[in-house]
């Protein structure tokens, strides 16, 4: 059965080390989704092996991870959006993984080229709008920026790592100055200053504080399935556009995983990627977190189905991590809070 020890910021480098023996797998995950009980304990049943998890802020984690070196019991990191995985990447704490499974199944955008992580879950990052007061809703990032926008728009902080990322991808794909001049005409249009998460922007259409939001899919689809207080009461009266159909594509950031740099139950751990991508776990990552699975032809759970087809932005995910510096430049440089 899993064993899940839950991190709190404050108590985080004094919980002790995890246990280390054969038939387990020691898991850092910042996935704080009850749904992905499913994910362990399906993983548990196939292969025999133990999951111990220790949940916690994928930033906290990060650090957990270096402070602990060579020493660390870490098998497996599994967080959200490109920026953390290639930054652990970069600080050395993820190995190379060998992988025909992984190599075949996952898509060569959504993975490391250094095979050090590999994306399993995809969120498209879109706009939603409430349909009474927007007649002609923006239908590419780069009309998010025009003036006929102003005071209408509701997004996220420049620190949350969803922005920075679609940042990093319009500099791949247009160069730094499209970017920065994307970047001053959001700013211009924002209806208040940056606050909350994503679910919260979409909150602000249903309130009337804005009239446009950016948010990842997900976020919307779990307020079609279940309940969210402040959304799904007055879902029908927001409509959705997924951005730059005619051009490149939505961005989409994900969430993934790779093997820790010391990981003392590595073959273990390289089993657990590869039945991330296995089709019953993409399809666990659909029904139960409303996320686009990131291997082609896996169902998809209804929620996620009605938001309909689209065309994503395939740009290499390892490209876009490379501007990621240059992407919080931008935004401390146009004031983007």
């Amino acid at each position: 059965m899993t064993r899940t020890l839950l991190l709190a910021s404050a108590a985080l480098a004094a919980l002790p080390g995890l246990a280390v023996a054969e038939g387990e797998l020691n898991l850092y995950s910042s996935r704080h989704y009850d749904t992905d009980e499913r994910l362990y304990s399906d993983f548990e049943e196939l292969h025999g092996v133990t999951i111990n998890r220790i949940e916690g802020n994928a930033d906290e984690l990060i650090t957990r991870l270096e402070a602990e070196g060579a020493n660390s019991p870490a098998d497996v990191l599994i967080t959200v959006d490109t920026s953390r995985l290639a930054r652990a990447a970069d600080m050395g704490l993820l190995q190379p993984v060998d992988s025909e499974v992984l190599e075949q199944r996952i898509p060569a955008n959504l993975q490391d080229a250094d095979n050090r992580w590999f994306g399993f879950s995809q969120r498209a990052r879109i706009f939603f709008y409430d349909k009474d007061a927007v007649e002609n809703p923006p239908q590419t990032y780069a009309d998010l920026a025009d003036p006929a926008y102003e005071g209408l728009v509701c997004i996220r902080s420049s620190t949350n790592t969803y922005n920075q990322t679609l940042l990093a991808s319009i500099i791949e794909n247009q160069g730094e100055e499209a970017a920065r001049a994307w970047a001053e005409g959001v700013v211009a249009n924002m209806a208040r200053a940056p606050q909350g998460g994503d679910t919260d922007q979409i909150r602000g259409v249903v309130s009337g504080e804005c009239a446009i939001a950016v948010s990842n899919t997900y976020y919307f689809a779990r307020a079609i399935r279940t309940e969210v207080d402040g959304l799904s009461a007055d879902i029908d009266r927001i409509g959705w556009v997924f951005p730059d159909q005619g051009g490149n594509g939505a961005h989409v950031n994900i969430s993934g995983a790779g093997i820790a740099a010391n990981a003392p139950n590595a073959e273990n751990a390289r089993l657990f990627l590869e039945y991330l991508a296995s089709d019953q776990a993409q399809a666990y990552f659909s029904e139960g977190n409303d996320e686009f699975p990131a291997v082609a032809g896996v169902p998809l759970a209804d929620s996620v189905a009605s938001l309909g087809a689209f065309k994503a932005d395939d740009v290499d995910l390892t490209a876009v991590a490379a501007h990621l510096g240059d992407a919080q430049e931008i935004f401390n440089a146009v004031g983007w809070e």
